[in-house]
């Protein structure tokens, strides 16, 4: 069961091409390299006979770092709090013992940690342990959070520091990771605004549904607060800015309702989602794109990317099913 679910080929990739890269033996460079893309700390090594060589892989994508890094030898990380940022760490292989909140835990390939933004932290990374990380801005994830629950916060988002992934929770959260990591790896649709929107959106949405936290009880509850003249509100941003990367947080915050306030509005008046309508209002763009250029002067592919659509399989069948004719054919006539 270990294998299928944490040993899966995107993540045991060795290397993330076309990812900021830094590799070295000197303790002290290493320190500086995560002061860059973390947080100031304080770094040691813990056992002086195993040299350490840490590397690491990084991309941001909006509010989010994706990563994955090794120090090669034991050290021990002193970050304080990172303040800044709430960070999930998956091992992929070893073990770190990690003491945050008045708590130890021991995050290995069954136990992501979970580092809040505003409690003290200290990790011991053991020899010949490597991790994925995930680096979420703060003020990004309150502000979906506000948005969600549709009220401020009266306490800063406190997480359970452990993520059990043999958990049904836990294997949604690692096969959202095994798709952004296989995209970062190989897809280059992630570099389109529309994209990196949606998937900023998507991690930090699954975050808060799949981890514990002081928060987690509020979102579950239902919310009947409906105005049906907000959907209207919605319904033409989205025709306003079709072409623009949305979230449902851009959304909510335009109409000023929560997020399962406006969910329930379009379920209810609408039979369909924010995201369906958005969906299908830029399908009808790309129709409409398409119908109007002259033969060679664009492709279906530099139109259906420019309205956000990366997976051109995908986007093959769902237009076809809904124009009745494949976009090849919409633009050769």
């Amino acid at each position: 069961m270990e294998s299928a679910i944490y040993a899966s080929p995107p993540l045991a990739g060795a290397d993330l091409p076309g990812f900021e890269l830094f590799q070295t033996s000197d303790i002290e460079e290493a320190r500086q390299w995560g002061a860059r893309v973390f947080c100031e700390n304080r770094l040691s090594r813990l056992d002086t006979r195993k040299p350490i060589h840490t590397r690491m892989y990084y991309r941001r994508l909006r509010g989010l770092g994706v990563g994955r890094m090794s120090y090669g030898g034991e050290v021990a990380i002193d970050p304080g709090t990172l303040d800044s940022f709430v960070l999930v760490q998956m091992p992929l292989r070893g073990r770190e013992i990690i003491e945050t909140g008045g708590e130890t835990l021991c995050s290995t390939l069954r136990t992501a940690s979970v580092l809040n933004a505003h409690l003290p932290v200290q990790i011991r990374h053991e020899s010949d342990t490597e991790k994925l990380v995930v680096r979420i801005d703060r003020d990004v994830l309150e502000r979906y959070c506000i948005q969600h629950l549709g009220q401020a916060l009266r306490a800063p988002i406190t997480f359970r520091p452990t993520m059990a992934l043999d958990t049904a929770a836990g294997q949604r959260w690692m096969r959202l990771m095994t798709w952004l990591h296989t995209n970062l790896t190989e897809d280059e649709g992630l570099h389109s605004p529309l994209i990196a929107a949606q998937t900023e959106q998507m991690v930090i949405t699954m975050l808060l549904t799949c981890q514990a936290h002081n928060y987690s009880e509020a979102l579950t509850q239902e919310d009947r607060s409906i105005a049906p003249a907000f959907v209207k509100r919605i319904e033409h941003y989205i025709e306003e800015h079709a072409n623009e990367p949305i979230t449902i947080l851009d959304l909510a915050e335009h109409a000023n309702v929560s997020t399962r306030s406006m969910f329930t509005g379009f379920r209810r008046f609408r039979n369909t989602t924010p995201m369906l309508y958005l969906k299908e209002v830029r399908m009808r763009r790309v129709n409409e794109e398409l119908k109007r250029l002259m033969p060679g002067e664009s492709t279906v592919t530099a139109v259906a990317f420019r309205w956000g659509f990366n997976h051109l399989g995908h986007f093959t069948t769902d237009y076809k099913r809904r124009f009745g004719e494949s976009p090849s054919e919409t633009l050769a006539r």
